[in-house]
């Protein structure tokens, strides 16, 4: 039942096929606000709305209750050349109150007025508590057969396709809040099945901080702003985290995960994601199999350093959706493919001695590999942010045959949690017949009723059983597709507040964790408790934490301590000695270049020969080049004419995976303090534009690659860059440095540069 061609593939072809015409005919670089260029005047002539630009679509057409409806879907968006009231009454003037004269009062008969402001009164909805700062995508979804022999599931079937729709967030911070600070992220994915919507609601670290749901409230107050000043915004960085996650240890794991570069995550292109929970698989003959998911993204998994995230917070506190759209817009779509780490059905639940029941812990993938089962490629934007984005809700509970849950006492709470929150966030219990969330499996499920009710329900009899609706619906069985819970068996015991004595172990995984870092990403761990710790300011605060990193590793307290001007302390627990795990690390191993950003500064009209070879390249290798210019307009005359898609007053180094210099431009007219604020009137000396030397030096003390060729290798001597250093490619033709900065963006930086002192 799973087999038919999905509407998505044909969509997703047709982005693909509009992206490249925009290649082609030079406005490759996404970004553009609408569909068509605007004019300066105001129109005047009446016309019907603009189509969605070539890489957004809207949810699929089907109805509150399931059924398609073959619509197109410019007909469920809003229709007509003239502005009208809801009711659709057309409107000649929406600028004006209906007033007694011109200068007399509102009368209270402008019903206009009255729906226009209310409307707008009512336009914002309660923020999600948790995950309100978020970004979501369309795609699909295409099955490998892998799982057929674990799991019953028909989305999971060989050569089964299935729409999606993900969603990406941050945890702490409010909707207004920067995408590039330190956090958890969500991962939520939305599967339109033609069993049921199934929900994956995970997150891109596979670990959580509690292990039981009520304990849910306790972490999220501790991490949001402290209650009486409403700061810090979206850090973790202050008292009230600290004080919980050093007095409730159980939290020790994620904590060290989110000090990470975990914590600071390059793009959600290239963010894994985890189901955190152990699920239960049945298969076809009733057999299980328990299983952990991971979302492997096909570009490798890398994040940006410390102070680059900070940059980029202030310069483009948007970057991350930024990226996730434009990316998209340019036809370099996202892929993950969807893994699974098998279990035997145990009655203890234990695998290699660890509980996999606690959320706290995870499996190495060297005791049980990933097994790719799927295939995920997100190819649309959403139409409409509010609309979907917003509105989408998803649910831990949302599940289809073939997919069971465990005990896992914190993914027991979710399943009530999820529900109790859609109800007060979008007005009432009918959310799932919003557009976003409709299930593309018919419905009928005898519910009536409630707010935002859009079903028009026929029959009289919403019970079971009746005679009056001829005995509909009908309760389906196993081999009609019903939805069955595995029939495990629940061991007598008493009623207790505890937990397994396994779950007491709240610092070996952190430990195997630390020893699966490279030299370099210990020292940025160390790096991100050093000033998250001496951010707070109870002094007890502090030294409980460095009493927590003794059990992890002394090595990091001792250089932790040092930073705060402490003592270290000594463990309180012996120290475990793990395996390191070296599919923990992001470093060591090389990407595909798809989609990475190359900045290409050029002083104007000369040299514009190797400007296009450098474009060329960069766009057959994938990568999306950005040509920054001391102006905007164009270089060049004619067909061959190059559009400036950044200038020295817009570009900044976080914007870019590497930077390539095709001459040392001289400082421009606006290169003045008073003017930019980036510019130092000292280094005007220099002879080149010094926003353009801020650019490299950046650039190169974030370890990104830099290349020059011509009078560009001028700009490094000038920036302080040696040329023979780690991922410097200077010299040689334009072609040769352009293949050098390629090689060098598949390891991500230039991760030589950094000397690690541990």
């Amino acid at each position: 039942m799973s087999e038919k061609k999905n509407p998505v593939s044909a969509a997703a072809e047709k982005i693909a096929e509009r992206a490249q015409e925009a290649i082609s005919t030079g406005n490759e670089i996404p970004g553009a606000p609408g569909p068509e260029p605007a004019q300066i005047e105001e129109p005047a002539k009446p016309r019907g709305p603009l189509p969605p630009k070539h890489d957004q679509r809207g949810p699929e057409t089907v109805s509150p209750t399931g059924q398609p409806t073959g619509a197109d879907q410019d007909k469920v968006a809003q229709g007509g050349a003239y502005l009208t009231t809801a009711q659709g009454a057309r409107l000649h003037d929406t600028d004006h109150s209906l007033k007694a004269g011109p200068r007399g009062p509102v009368l209270l008969q402008d019903h206009h007025l009255r729906e226009k402001i209310t409307h707008f009164d009512h336009e914002r909805i309660p923020e999600r508590v948790v995950h309100a700062r978020g970004a979501a995508a369309h795609g699909v979804f295409r099955a490998y057969g892998a799982a057929a022999g674990i799991t019953k599931a028909g989305f999971l079937a060989e050569g089964a396709e299935t729409p999606v729709f993900v969603r990406f967030s941050t945890v702490l911070g409010s909707r207004g809040s920067a995408d590039t600070v330190r956090d958890t992220r969500g991962f939520a994915t939305k599967f339109y099945t033609d069993e049921g919507v199934f929900d994956l609601v995970g997150n891109n670290i596979p670990v959580f901080f509690i292990q039981d749901a009520i304990k849910f409230p306790d972490i999220i107050h501790a991490g949001k702003p402290h209650p009486d000043r409403e700061i810090p915004q979206a850090q973790s960085a202050h008292d009230t985290f600290w004080d919980f996650v050093t007095l409730h240890t159980e939290a020790t794991h994620h904590t060290l995960w989110n000090m990470s570069d975990r914590g600071i995550p390059r793009s959600y292109r290239m963010m894994e994601g985890f189901g955190v929970h152990t699920f239960r698989l049945v298969n076809a003959e009733g057999a299980t199999t328990l299983v952990k998911f991971h979302w492997k993204p096909k570009l490798g998994v890398h994040s940006q350093v410390w102070e680059e995230a900070q940059i980029t917070s202030g310069m483009d506190p948007d970057f991350h959706r930024r990226d996730l759209a434009d990316a998209i817009e340019a036809g370099a779509f996202p892929q993950w493919e969807l893994g699974v780490q098998t279990f035997p059905d145990t009655e203890d639940q234990m695998f290699e001695g660890i509980d996999l029941l606690d959320p706290t812990k995870m499996v190495p993938e060297e005791l049980a590999p990933v097994r790719p089962v799927g295939l995920m490629t997100l190819n649309a934007n959403p139409s409409n942010y509010f609309a979907e984005t917003e509105q989408v809700a998803f649910h831990v509970g949302h599940l289809v045959p073939g997919i069971d849950v465990t005990n896992d006492a914190l993914m027991q709470g979710r399943l009530f949690s999820y529900v109790d929150t859609q109800i007060t966030r979008l007005g009432g219990p009918n959310f799932a017949q919003l557009p976003i969330n409709r299930t593309h499996a018919p419905v009928n499920d005898m519910l009536r009723d409630g707010m935002h009710q859009t079903a028009v329900h026929r029959g009289v009899a919403p019970y079971r059983p009746n005679s009056l609706d001829g005995g509909c619906p009908f309760v389906a069985g196993a081999d009609t597709g019903a939805y069955i819970e595995v029939p495990v068996e629940v061991p007598a015991a008493r009623k207790v507040r505890d937990a397994a004595a396994s779950f007491d172990d709240h610092f070996s995984q952190a430990r195997l964790f630390w020893l699966s870092m490279t030299p370099t990403e210990r020292e940025h761990i160390t790096a991100a408790y050093t000033f998250e710790l001496g951010k707070c300011w109870d002094q007890a605060v502090k030294e409980r934490g460095l009493k927590v990193l003794a059990n992890i590793d002394p090595q990091l307290c001792a250089h932790v301590a040092e930073g705060l001007g402490l003592p270290a302390p000594e463990a309180t627990v012996p120290l475990a000695s793990p395996e390191p795990s070296p599919a923990l690390s992001q470093l060591g191993h090389t990407w595909p270049v798809d989609g990475r950003v190359v900045g290409i500064v050029t002083g104007g009209e000369s040299g514009l020969d190797a400007v296009r070879e450098a474009r060329g390249a960069a766009l057959d290798a994938g990568m999306v080049p950005l040509v920054i210019a001391p102006s905007g307009g164009k270089l060049g005359s004619g067909s061959d004419a190059i559009t400036v898609q950044r200038t020295f007053t817009t570009a900044r180094s976080i914007e870019f995976d590497a930077i390539v210099l095709a001459s040392a431009p001289a400082p421009a007219p606006d290169a003045y303090g008073a003017r930019d604020a980036k510019t130092d009137d000292r280094a005007r000396s220099t002879g080149v534009d010094p926003r353009v030397l801020l650019l490299v030096t950046e650039a190169f003390r974030h370890g990104k690659a830099v290349g020059a060729w011509g009078d560009g290798a001028m700009v490094l001597e000038k920036a302080g860059v040696a040329s023979d250093a780690p991922g410097v490619v200077a010299g040689g033709a334009t072609s040769t440095v352009l293949d050098g900065v390629t090689e060098l963006l598949a390891g991500h930086r230039a991760w030589d540069r950094f000397t690690p002192a541990l």
